[in-house]
Order: C-alpha cells, then sequence, then structure tokens
C-alpha cells in the first residue's frame, strides 16, 4: 500500500506508475491523479503541445531521406506502392502473423515483390530483421 500525495489516498503498489528512480520503484501520484494532471496540462498547452508533436514526428533531414531513397530505391518503391494500395482501399492490414497484435507493419521478404507482404508487430519484425538480416534485393 502507498498514499498519494496528491489525492492523499492511500491506494495499492499497482495504482502506481513504474519508476525505477524512486525509493520503492513507485511515483508518488497515484495513476488516477497522474492522468487528470496530463489532461488538464494538455487543454491550457494545446497549441503548444500540437506543435511539439508535429515537429517531433519529423526529426529525419530532408537530405537524410532523400540520401535513404537514393540508397535503398527499391525498398522506397515497395513502401510506397503498400501505402498507395492501403490507403486506395485495395490492401487491408491484418494483424500479426505471429502473435495475432492488432497493430501490425507490412513486411517484405523480398522487395522485388513489393505486393507480396507479410503482417508483423513491431516487435516480430525487428526479431525477423534480427535473425534474417535485409530483405532480398534492397537496393
Amino acid at each position: 500500500m502507498k498514499k498519494c500525495f496528491k489525492c492523499e489516498i492511500e491506494k495499492e503498489l499497482t495504482e502506481f506508475y513504474k519508476h525505477p528512480r524512486m525509493k520503492d520503484g513507485r511515483v508518488n501520484k497515484c495513476k488516477e491523479c497522474n492522468r487528470k494532471d496530463v489532461s488538464n496540462h494538455r487543454g491550457k498547452n494545446l497549441e503548444k503541445i500540437r506543435k511539439y508533436d508535429r515537429e517531433r514526428g519529423n526529426r529525419q533531414s530532408p537530405e537524410y531521406i532523400k540520401g535513404w531513397r537514393e540508397k535503398y530505391p527499391k525498398k522506397y518503391k515497395a513502401h510506397s506502392k503498400v501505402g498507395y494500395e492501403i490507403k486506395a482501399g485495395n490492401i487491408t492490414p491484418e494483424s500479426c502473423e505471429e502473435c495475432g497484435a492488432f497493430k501490425s507493419v507490412a513486411h517484405h521478404d523480398d522487395y522485388d515483390r513489393p505486393l507480396k507482404i507479410r503482417w508483423l508487430c513491431q516487435a516480430h519484425h525487428k526479431q525477423w530483421h534480427a535473425k534474417n538480416g535485409e530483405g532480398k534485393n534492397p537496393i
């Protein structure tokens, strides 16, 4: 049991977020109070937060993107083709074929066959590449 410093209610430890630097390994504010604070902060600073979110999503410079596209033209074309087909409604994203997770990404075993894809969650996608390296024909 632990007492929240904000609402001063004693709650189970599972009602507090984990934090490695805290003595007991949990934050001193309960999850409910933390969510309220985050929601209030977002409401008061919405434009600032939206601006930050937009900038955070665009960390790669145009030079880096151009260089990557030139270095991996088949990968770029395959990714673009899949993205287009999804937007056109010709391909529907599926759940991960390994674990069934709803959120998944399109994976190419061979970039010469851009529409032959498998759906993997991010974790299984990383595991596949760690085990097998790059897909066939990325350049």
